[in-house]
């Protein structure tokens, strides 16, 4: 039988017996001063504290327990627990992650009241060990509990601009092929920082900021390591963007478009890729096989895909193995407070609770808002154009390639075979081609194919000129769209006005020429977001729109100086923000052609030697055209 003896250990007392430390309950201490019993551990004598420890009082009445949070300026997250009594403050000790439930300070003893259980499965669920320095990661969960929860007894001081763009002295991966603007690269360190450290994050810049080039940064830089394979979730409209972006940014990286019908049935074949890119729905489709394996990076692009909790997309994203999740949203918040909560639950599963607590604890309005933005915090990269303006160009050109949905293959082929067997191919001309342009602005548009439903349904171009739009709408600005067709118009002004709440002005060949200021007067005027759809021949030239910022180049022109002399209307003398100018076109389709033809031309020589309306194409651009059919892949 051994004796133990008290003693005062950082800020409470504990049993030392053999060179060991024992750390006893308040309760089993209360026992030895109150005479109410004598507890013993098998083979050791327990003491007197009063008696080991000369001097000591012993309180009782209990103090509540507070957890504090904290940096130092250097990047570094501290965690302190103290008892209250008085207006002091009394340090308390984690010992091998476990609360001293008690503590000493000036020769007087104090347990602690309320609060011990929930901090400690707090402390323990955030794999806290002892007090002083804690990871990004240990301080999200913290804050996490503490905004679902509601857990009042935990004071965050911590200042985290210093915590979340804290990057490092790592260069840029050798093989991207761009300068990043110095934003960027903080974007990047970022990324790697909180890969490292927390598993996931969301990217959630503005649109035109780059995040496709961060984190394709990130995706060099998981290769080099041999980390890999990553997997690029997509919309659809955004596949043959991602992949042409690698191949031009980082032609290192080994890349898989996984979708379409001929997409690959044997879950091992993804190894011999770096980065294997697909859609949501093919998510969906393939879950059982997308499962077996792990994904060191999984990253979802227009992440505002899964905001409902309860969608087989959602389920089927959240299910997939990962090391690392990277949510990229310019819209992280599109409606309710609770869209976050999805978001979150994939970069960082279960760290908000279920949905329902969630629901229950974060109300969907602006309180709601303030309780979770400590969580959202330390989590999301947000910067605005406004914030990162003196890096940007005046002008920032995004073109965007896309693929034909299956149904929009069928029917422009068909349309083609028509025009092909009805056409003196021995003499082309540019009529030949007019039918197929139309038919690339939306399938409604061609004669003989009646409208019906949702127009985004029936193209993917229409859906991802929606959803540019609802990302410009959702920073309150305007933006202006041009489109030859007539028809086209149409479209835009049924849809556009009930699906988002804004007006659309219209100017083509139809619009008095006198009327045509007034519209865009009237634009200009306009607070919030509005869209004005132009005719380039007829809106091109002399109009003034600095109300906009915003250019969606809807189908492409034969002459660049057209394209040129169409955005010039917003990127002009009293533009005082980055015009951002957008270029749609579909990939093997004659519209391919024509912008194939407008790069040559500007690599050549730049418009001004280009014809003006594309009556002198060259006859191989027409016969190319001819042969090209889209395929749905």
């Amino acid at each position: 039988m051994k004796n133990a003896k008290w003693v005062v250990s950082g800020n409470h007392i504990a049993l030392s017996c053999g060179g060991q430390l024992l750390h006893p309950d308040a309760k089993e201490v209360w026992a030895l001063v109150s005479g109410n019993g004598t507890p013993e551990t098998e083979g050791i004598v327990w003491g007197s504290p009063e008696e080991d420890i000369p001097g000591i009082t012993f309180s009782r009445i209990g103090c509540p327990l507070r957890i504090r949070l904290e940096s130092d300026g250097k990047g570094n997250l501290t965690i302190s627990l103290f008892a209250v009594r008085g207006g002091c403050e009394m340090p308390v000790d984690i010992i091998d992650g476990h609360i001293i439930d008690h503590c000493i300070s000036g020769g007087r003893w104090h347990f602690l009241s309320g609060n011990v259980s929930d901090a400690g499965k707090l402390v323990e669920a955030a794999g806290i060990k002892s007090s002083g320095k804690i990871s990004i990661r240990q301080y999200i969960r913290i804050i996490g509990h503490k905004s679902v929860n509601g857990l009042d007894f935990i004071d965050d001081r911590a200042d985290l601009k210093g915590i979340r763009l804290t990057g490092d002295s790592r260069d840029v991966p050798q093989g991207l092929k761009a300068v990043l603007y110095p934003y960027q690269v903080t974007g990047w360190q970022w990324l790697r920082t909180m890969a490292e450290n927390t598993g996931g994050c969301i990217l959630g810049d503005e649109m035109g900021l780059g995040k496709t080039m961060q984190v394709i940064a990130e995706l060099l830089h998981l290769r080099d390591e041999g980390s890999i394979p990553s997997l690029v979730v997509a919309p659809v409209s955004l596949l043959e963007n991602w992949r042409r972006e690698c191949r031009k940014f980082a032609p290192s990286l080994m890349v898989l478009v996984h979708h379409g019908p001929d997409r690959i049935s044997n879950f091992r074949l993804f190894r011999n890729y770096d980065v294997v890119i697909t859609s949501y729905q093919t998510v969906v489709n393939d879950n059982a096989m997308l499962r077996m394996l792990e994904w060191k990076l999984v990253v979802l692009d227009e992440a505002q895909n899964i905001k409902n909790p309860e969608s087989r997309r959602t389920k089927a994203c959240k299910s997939l193995v990962r090391a690392g999740s990277i949510a990229v949203s310019g819209t992280p918040f599109e409606n309710h407070v609770s869209d976050i909560w999805s978001l979150v639950d994939f970069i960082q599963p279960g760290l908000l609770g279920t949905i329902q607590e969630f629901s229950r604890n974060i109300t969907d309005d602006a309180e709601g808002g303030r309780k979770i933005e400590p969580v959202l915090s330390p989590l999301m990269l947000r910067r605005l154009v406004a914030d990162v303006a003196q890096d940007l160009p005046e002008k920032v050109v995004s073109s965007q390639p896309l693929r034909m949905s299956e149904e929009e293959c069928t029917g422009y082929n068909r349309y083609l075979e028509e025009i092909k067997s009805g056409s003196d191919a021995d003499h082309p001309d540019l009529g030949m081609l007019q039918g197929l342009r139309v038919f690339c602005t939306h399938p409604w548009c061609q004669e003989g194919i009646p409208p019906y439903g949702d127009p985004c349904n029936a193209s993917v171009k229409y859906q991802r000129c929606c959803e540019i739009i609802e990302e410009i709408i959702s920073r309150g600005e305007k933006v202006l769209v041009f489109t030859s067709y007539r028809t086209m118009f149409g479209i835009f002004r049924k849809d556009i006005p009930p699906r988002f709440g804004i007006p659309v002005g219209t100017i083509n060949g139809d619009t008095p020429v006198d009327e045509r200021q007034r519209i865009v007067d009237r634009f200009n005027r306009t607070s919030g977001s509005a869209l004005l759809v132009l005719n380039p021949r007829a809106a091109g030239t002399g109009l003034n729109i600095t109300g906009a910022n915003h250019v969606i180049h809807y189908n492409p022109e034969w002459n660049p100086a057209l394209e040129d002399q169409a955005s010039a209307r917003a990127y002009r003398r009293g533009q005082e923000r980055t015009v951002f100018i957008y270029r749609l076109y579909y990939l093997e389709t004659v519209e391919e052609v024509v912008n194939d033809r407008i790069d040559r031309k500007r690599n050549i020589a730049g418009s001004a030697i280009v014809g003006t309306d594309g009556s002198h194409t060259d006859a191989d651009d027409i016969i190319r055209a001819l042969t090209l059919k889209p395929t749905y892949r």
